[in-house]
């Protein structure tokens, strides 16, 4: 499954090109902490992360509720499918692109996301793995 990294998203999201951040993870995890930026396409325009709330249905193997909403996630730009940790991510992504979609998943979830933002040694370390493999 395509993944990217913290750096490299927000590299990305400096240079300006047109993103939809997809954020899965339920609601409440959303408001605590997103992705925030106002060069980041949502369907509405500029906004930061999209929040589609279906990492429990997919945790739990039934894809139908995001396969439902498909019609809030524009096709004509790329999308970073983010949740947790990455893991619940990978389906979310898998199903978007089977649709038809170019989406990747973010490396290490809003974990990796706020390591990459604080600097933090876990996320070098994972850094340094993720660019090994």
């Amino acid at each position: 499954m395509p993944t990217i990294r913290p750096d490299e998203l927000d590299a990305r999201l400096d240079d300006g090109d047109d993103l939809f951040i997809l954020d899965i993870r339920p609601a409440s995890n959303y408001r605590r902490s997103a992705i925030d930026g106002s060069h980041v396409s949502d369907a509405n325009g500029p906004a930061g992360s999209r929040n589609v709330p279906v990492y429990d249905d997919l945790r739990s193997g039934d894809d139908a509720s995001l396969r439902g909403r498909l019609d809030e996630i524009p096709r004509d730009c790329d999308v970073v499918v983010v949740c947790k940790m990455g893991i619940v991510a990978k389906r979310a992504t898998s199903l978007l692109r089977e649709e038809g979609y170019d989406a990747v998943t973010l490396a290490g979830g809003m974990s990796g996301w706020n390591g990459y933002q604080r600097g933090s040694l876990g996320y070098k370390l994972r850094s340094l793995v993720w660019r090994l493999f």
